[in-house]
């Protein structure tokens, strides 16, 4: 049951992404603040849920890069240089940032005690 609801939130979390990014891209960022809730909210769901022990270094891997470029402000850069499908991109990539945080620190938290018991 845990799996199912772990993957309907990746599902969501998906759609949820690219709808909110292309309203942002398009002049609607008004709404972006609930949607790094529901982002945040599914990370967390996700990071309980979803990622299995073996899975998970590859996907705090991958947080890891996600998370330095997108502070990095390369998809900034994007935005300055092909507005507006620039902006479009930035969004998309800031909402799967708030996405993977979350999941990445319960993962990471998760790793860390499972080093403590051995």
């Amino acid at each position: 049951m845990k799996e199912k609801i772990g993957e309907w939130a990746f599902i969501a979390f998906v759609i949820i992404a690219i709808l909110a990014g292309l309203a942002a891209g398009i002049g609607g960022a008004g709404a972006l603040g609930w949607v790094t809730l529901v982002m945040v909210i599914l990370g967390i769901i996700i990071g309980f849920t979803t990622i299995k022990t073996k899975e998970a270094s590859t996907f705090l891997m991958a947080a890891i890069a996600l998370l330095v470029a997108n502070a990095g402000g390369v998809f900034l850069t994007i935005d300055q240089v092909l507005a507006p499908v620039g902006s479009i991109i930035n969004a998309i990539v800031t909402n799967i940032a708030a996405f993977v945080a979350p999941a990445a620190i319960i993962l990471a938290i998760k790793a860390i005690i499972g080093i403590t018991k051995k």
